[in-house]
């Protein structure tokens, strides 16, 4: 083997060890915690866990039981603060099968497991809806296509969140799009999501009124999320831009290879190179939505895509399938990324502290999430 190769081995290996020495002590740490709490008991006077969500409709407490009928859940039979009340960041993506894979990615980043012949239930199954698979803190959830889908899974969401008596979650939304001016497999971090006009908000009609809300989104969080991507190590460009929002993949994205188009190639040119001009990054379907209901109920909120295609050479969408399946990964590598350093990483703690006894290493061998016992074929 070539010396050059062989270093490069050495660095990586000494990288993996590197990080993985980091998760283990934090958490031994996280978990002598745990134990000494046990040992010394739970404070009496402790104040009841409540929700940080605000601006919620009233009539929620109300509700005996709330039923989230999309996910087919409710609140006479789930005890949610018991089930989800850990939840620190919820993810989602267009698909089932891609969140799914992603909760399997997240699981293994933040250093759970489960036994090898469980795999992780499809909490919303019942539901027949979306999928949502919940992985330790991290909740994995498909929100189909466009804003009223991704909407109605958010409503749900959100309820969960004020049902569990969630602290602060963080919302993530996870997927490809098209690019404006950036190279295929770029990752974009949206700064705000605006309409086809470039309107910051989000327009519903209620009882047959126009209703915008402001679709903001988190700075603070894009910038944390971007700084997970290290330029000498990964093989991609990470950018932050404003991402406009369409309603259809086709017309409302300017296209030509639509089943109907009553416009020129010059048209969709000098709309495309308009909005490069106002630094629109990215077009997706769902960004308003997501960011107009989480900035509503006092949710940091992130949108994560990587762009399948620039869009300003084309419209159709030409790469082979096994490349875009190593693109899709990107936002998902840096979110993955972004969890892991807030868990377990922050700055005002010390990673020296080692577990007591025993019992740490016992803890350690939880369980990642929700599980089910895996099929024979599968468990061997």
């Amino acid at each position: 083997m070539p010396k050059s190769n062989c270093s490069d081995c050495t660095c990586r290996l000494a990288n993996e060890v590197g990080q993985l020495k980091a998760i283990v002590n934090a958490q031994s740490k996280t978990l002598a915690k745990l134990v000494r709490q046990m040992r010394e008991g739970c404070k009496k006077d402790e104040e009841p866990k409540e929700c940080t969500l605000c601006g919620l409709n009233p009539c929620l407490k109300c509700l005996q039981p709330d039923i989230l009928y999309h996910l087919g859940l409710d609140t006479e039979t789930t005890d949610f603060p018991k089930v989800f009340g850990d939840v620190r960041f919820v993810c989602m993506g267009g698909t089932p099968g891609r969140m799914e894979n992603f909760a399997y990615y997240v699981m293994q980043e933040i250093g759970l497991k489960i036994n090898a012949a469980t795999k992780l239930r499809d909490m919303a199954e019942a539901g027949k809806r979306f999928s949502l698979f919940k992985v330790g803190p991290v909740l994995c959830a498909s929100h189909g296509m466009g804003c009223p889908s991704i909407s109605i899974l958010l409503h749900e969401l959100i309820k969960m969140m004020y049902h569990a008596k969630c602290k602060d979650p963080v919302f993530i939304r996870i997927g490809t799009c098209g690019g404006i001016g950036v190279d295929p497999g770029t990752v974009v971090i949206s700064s705000e999501a605006v309409d086809g006009r470039l309107n910051p908000a989000h327009e519903i009609l209620v009882h047959g009124i126009s209703v915008q809300h402001a679709s903001q989104l988190d700075e603070g969080l894009a910038d944390e999320i971007k700084m997970c991507h290290d330029p000498d190590k990964d093989n991609f460009e990470t950018v932050i831009g404003r991402t406009l929002c369409a309603h259809d993949f086709y017309e409302g994205q300017s296209r030509l290879d639509g089943a109907f188009c009553e416009y020129t190639l010059e048209n969709k040119q000098t709309y495309l190179e308009q909005l490069q001009s106002q630094q629109v990054k990215n077009i997706e379907m769902e960004s308003l939505a997501f960011a107009a209901l989480t900035s509503r109920a006092n949710i940091r909120g992130a949108v994560v895509c990587v762009a399948i295609l620039n869009r300003l050479n084309g419209d159709q969408i030409k790469t082979p399938h096994e490349i875009l399946a190593k693109w899709e990964k990107r936002p998902q590598e840096l979110v993955a990324r972004y969890i892991r350093k807030t868990l377990y990483f922050n700055e005002n703690d010390s990673l020296s502290e080692e577990p007591e006894d025993e019992t740490d290493k016992r803890a350690s061998q939880g369980a990642a999430g929700d599980t089910q016992k895996a099929p024979a074929e599968e468990a061997e």
